[in-house]
């Protein structure tokens, strides 16, 4: 009997132990939203936010069409994390692509200019790769976008 209360004992233990207490976490907002924040009033910018939490900038409106969020378009870009650290820079030709083809953000941020205007995208997570690494993008990322709308094709 003592042996049979040890081993429930230990295996209780164990498997408290290894209970995953933590799971890893699915959710970024609260987090995105302020780091998000932060690098607006650091960089004193002047962002509009839309209602599903991305926030752009116009630096230059343009005077060309204004794609819509299923548009083909030629995009020059540069990618980076809110401490400045690059992931991925386009040439200054840009390149094109469907709008329903990339992250969420770009679908929905692209839109915001129009040809031949610039200005930022400041992607949360759940815009952008989620919880999920990709291609050396840690999960739960905020991603920025330097953007100039080159053509809408």
């Amino acid at each position: 009997m003592k042996y049979i209360l040890t081993s429930l004992l230990v295996l209780t233990l164990f498997i408290s132990c290894n209970s995953n207490d933590d799971p890893k976490k699915t959710d970024y907002t609260v987090e995105n939203e302020k780091e998000i924040v932060d690098y607006i009033a650091k960089n004193k910018l002047t962002a509009q936010r839309t209602d599903s939490g991305l926030y752009y900038v116009i630096n230059e409106s343009g005077d060309g069409a204004q794609p819509t969020s299923s548009s083909n378009v030629t995009v020059a870009y540069k990618g980076y994390y809110s401490n400045g650290n690059v992931f991925d820079q386009s040439k200054a030709a840009g390149i094109s692509f469907g709008l329903n083809q990339v992250i969420k953000g770009w679908t929905e941020g692209i839109p915001h200019f129009k040809i031949g205007g610039s200005g930022i995208l400041l992607v949360p997570s759940h815009l952008g790769y989620g919880p999920f690494d990709y291609s050396g993008i840690p999960g739960g990322s905020v991603l920025i976008f330097d953007v100039k709308l080159i053509s809408v094709n």
